[in-house]
């Protein structure tokens, strides 16, 4: 601090204030609307800076030495409360923060003192300067960058790395503002521009270290995307062979049984004739695929996992309600079911490699309610088989497809959960139904109950 009356240190703390609550907005997720948090901000600042000016007037020497960390300190509270992001995450913004709180408060002291001979004006006007330019420079640069790294320090946040790299940064930064000795020599500042310098590259260690992580899962889950692609046409190239293998064995049949009608009509035995065409007619509803529900993309899929699943011993119950137009995009649907089904028929396979006399299931659920689309599918599984924070692990799904389906679910603002109950891995999932396509699903909705 550079001295002044209550006055100027009054304007000095409104700037500071300002410019952290500034700074802190363009990065974090506000909890409240804009209008509350407008009034929650000014009310803050207006009773720290009546607290802080009372703490000048009746100590100046100690308000001077600590008065940055103690608003500092009530600031992150409050910004705890208000703020949207989990705590370590807020933490690290607030680090952040903590860090360019630094840049303006000494950026403008030590420019006041090494060049103006500390006037005090030419301190409130740098900081006003750094504090514009930061602003700037972050809403129009790295304000997007921030944002989606967060994301990735949401979802792949280690709290003991990020603690340590917070609790770094504030004494690193609580030793600039606070140092032993208050003469301005070349060492003093050479240890500010270090302490500067270091606090700096570890922020922007830690930003390159979770962007890189992210962007590795990121391009590992759309793998994952790739490989369920990849199955799910292996899955319809297996029915379109099975198709062609049946059409030739229809051409055949349809020889012989025109033979056999012709043979009838020559000898003219009509009731005969008529007996052969029921009894065939029979034989052909029996032969014919049962539909499973009337969206063709969903019914395909179903049709074609449900056959896997038999070709290796699974017994499968599917308990279908869904419409030809269910208002969720058939590539959604798809994705869902495809990684689940799959995963399914994964988990029943590694279940019988554990005990080969094991009965393995499937029971699928669909079920549409309102603007509720429910999801819900159980199956075999070994009873070892972990769930990590929430998600199972790659040895309880091949490491195919769970985080589509996550994906997918926080698409529709869904919620969705897995567990194993022992030894039966049970995934359910509840997405919200776009309104604008809810009349026409209504009309067309139909259930379909199928046990194999």
């Amino acid at each position: 601090m550079l001295g002044g009356s209550v006055w100027i240190a009054m304007l000095r703390f409104a700037i500071s204030l300002a410019g952290t609550i500034i700074l802190f907005s363009l990065i974090s997720r506000p909890r409240f609307g804009r209008k509350k948090m407008i009034i929650g901000y000014l009310c803050f600042c207006a009773a720290a800076i009546a607290a802080g000016c009372i703490w000048y007037v009746i100590d100046w020497e100690s308000c001077t030495k600590m008065v940055a960390f103690v608003l500092y300190i009530l600031f992150v509270i409050f910004a705890v409360c208000t703020s949207s992001d989990p705590f370590g995450l807020s933490m690290y913004k607030l680090a952040l923060i903590f860090y360019l709180l630094a840049v303006f408060l000494i950026g403008g002291i030590e420019v006041a003192v090494l060049f103006f001979g500390g006037n005090v004006w030419v301190d409130i006007i740098v900081r006003i300067v750094l504090i514009l330019l930061m602003a700037f420079y972050i809403d129009k640069k790295v304000k997007h960058d921030i944002r989606g790294f967060s994301e990735y320090v949401e979802n792949e946040l280690d709290r003991f790395s990020v603690t340590v790299m917070s609790i770094s940064i504030l004494f690193g930064i609580g030793f600039i503002l606070n140092p032993n000795s208050k003469e301005q020599t070349p060492y003093k500042l050479f240890q500010i521009m270090m302490n500067f310098f270091l606090t700096g590259a570890l922020q922007i260690l830690v930003f390159r270290l979770y962007f890189h992580i992210g962007k590795e899962n990121e391009y590992r889950k759309e793998n994952q995307l790739m490989q369920m692609n990849h199955r799910l046409l292996e899955r319809n190239m297996e029915i379109l062979e099975e198709a062609a293998e049946a059409g030739k064995r229809i051409r055949h049949d349809v020889r012989h049984h025109n033979i056999v009608i012709a043979e009838y009509a020559r000898r003219g035995q009509n009731e005969e004739l008529l007996h052969y065409l029921k009894e065939y007619g029979k034989e052909t509803d029996n032969s014919a695929a049962a539909a499973i529900c009337a969206n063709t993309a969903v019914n395909n899929l179903l049709s074609a996992y449900t056959e896997r699943a038999k070709k290796e011993q699974v017994r499968v119950m599917l308990d279908v309600e869904l419409g030809k137009e269910p208002a969720i995009p058939n590539i959604d649907l798809v994705t869902v079911l495809a990684n689940a089904y799959e995963n399914a028929i994964y988990g029943c396979m590694e279940a019988k490699k554990q005990s080969k006399d094991r009965e393995c299931f499937i029971h699928l659920m669909i079920r549409k309610k309102k603007n509720k689309l429910a999801i819900y599918c159980a199956n075999s599984c070994r009873p070892e088989t972990e769930i990590r924070n929430g998600i199972p692990g790659p040895e309880a799904t091949g490491g195919i497809g769970v985080h589509s389906i996550i994906r997918t679910a926080e698409k529709f603002e869904g919620e969705y959960d897995f567990k194993n109950d022992h030894g039966m891995f049970v995934f359910r999932l509840v997405m919200n139904i776009p309104q604008s396509g809810g009349g026409r699903e209504r009309r067309k909705s139909g259930s379909h109950k199928i046990g194999q």
